[in-house]
Order: structure tokens, then C-alpha cells, then sequence
């Protein structure tokens, strides 16, 4: 009986150690990543947001910003409001493209703060700034992120997900300024802040990787059992 245990045991052990194998050979090979993010740091030279009726436009692909619509084709977001801080949406994707429902009122778009998944299930909609609650608005701050949804022209106008910050300064009016955004551009989802690490989706890597752990798993064992 232990002979025949021996035997499977090396059977296993083989198999494993060459999945062990595809799994060391892929990674050698193989982006740890498979999404890419676009980051745009605006730290240096901020993107102001009037107090107007009109804000400022920005088509996040292309880096365009102005005041007028008409010269910013395809733009994706539109901070504005001379009263507050609102988000106005572009003509498509349809029913809204900001993330909101975190806070006090599903209708007024979140301050995500750092690390929250933006994605095909987050709720979307327009309208003015939270300013209570978890998700409220930072003032005298840069910790203030907004996630959006847009269609990305250079894809064939696919879904992507990103996430805008703003600076604020004493109040929601005034001073404020777009200093960074970033994007993921395969249509995965993105985390609030993130500038280098994508949301990736399992691949066969991965199943390969969990191999790899199982093959290190039955050797430890069994040099357990013949010591």
C-alpha cells in the first residue's frame, strides 16, 4: 500500500513540477500586468476650473482642456458651477458617466478617496459635489477623487474607467484645479488613485502560479515525511 501511495505521489509531484515550469518560463516572459494604465500628473501645471456657468472641459485622452466645448472634441468630463462644484455629462455613454451613490444621496458625485474600484458596476450619474458624510468633498486639500466612465475614441469608443483629482481650496468655488487623472485603457476597472497597477482579471498565469504553489506544497511534504 505505501508503494502504490509512492508511486501516485510521484506522478503528482511530476505533473506539478511541470506546470511549476510553464508557470517559471511564463513570468519570465510575460507582463506581471495585463491592463495598462494612462497618468497623467497635472501637479505642475494645474488645469484651473473657472467658476462659471461653463467650468472647463477636458477630453482626458487627447489632454485637451478649455472652457469652450466646441474646442474640445470628445471631451470626457466637465467640472463647473459658479455656486458649487457640479459634473456635467458629455452626449454619451447615456446615463451619466461620474461615480455617485456612496454617501448621503445617490445623486451627487463622490470624493472616492484613495483605492476604491472604479467599474462597469459602479453607480454613475451627474450633478453637484457630496459635501457630507464619508464621501464628502476635502476643502483646503488635494484628496479628492472623482471616478469616471467615458468612450474612448482611439478604441473604436469603448468603455474605459478612470479617475480625476481635484484641489480645493476654502470653499468649493474657489480656488480649484484638475491636478492629475488617469485611466485604464482595456476597459478593466481601475482603483481611485492608482497610477501603475491595473485591476487585472485571472488568466492562465495565474492558474499556472497556483500549480507552481502546489508543486513547492507536495515536495515540502514529502521531504517532511522522509525526515
Amino acid at each position: 500500500m505505501k508503494t502504490q501511495l509512492n508511486t501516485l505521489l510521484d506522478r503528482v509531484d511530476t505533473r506539478l513540477a511541470a506546470c511549476a515550469a510553464a508557470a517559471g518560463a511564463s513570468l519570465a516572459v510575460v507582463p506581471s500586468s495585463d491592463a495598462s494604465i494612462v497618468y497623467v500628473d497635472l501637479s505642475a501645471t494645474p488645469i484651473a476650473i473657472p467658476a462659471t456657468t461653463a467650468g472647463v472641459y477636458l477630453n482626458v485622452v487627447t489632454g485637451v482642456s478649455n472652457v469652450v466645448p466646441a474646442s474640445v472634441p470628445g471631451w470626457d468630463v466637465n467640472p463647473f458651477s459658479s455656486t458649487t462644484l457640479s459634473w456635467f455629462n458629455p452626449a454619451a455613454p447615456a446615463g451619466g458617466v461620474y461615480v455617485t451613490g456612496g454617501g448621503s444621496s445617490v445623486t451627487l458625485v463622490d470624493n472616492l478617496g484613495l483605492g476604491v474600484l472604479i467599474n462597469a458596476v459602479s453607480v454613475y450619474g451627474s450633478g453637484a459635489s457630496e459635501t457630507t458624510g464619508t464621501t464628502a468633498f476635502n476643502l483646503n486639500s488635494t484628496n479628492n477623487y472623482v471616478g469616471f466612465r467615458f468612450q474612448n475614441e482611439t478604441t473604436g469608443n469603448t468603455t474605459n474607467f478612470g479617475w480625476v483629482r481635484i484641489s480645493l481650496g476654502a470653499t468649493l468655488t474657489s480656488p480649484r484645479s484638475i491636478i492629475g487623472y488617469a485611466y485604464e485603457n482595456t476597459g478593466l476597472g481601475i482603483l481611485s488613485g492608482a497610477t501603475g497597477l491595473a485591476v487585472p482579471e485571472p488568466t492562465t498565469l495565474g492558474l499556472l502560479g497556483l500549480a507552481a504553489m502546489g508543486a513547492f506544497g507536495v515536495r515540502a511534504w514529502r521531504a517532511r515525511k522522509a525526515a
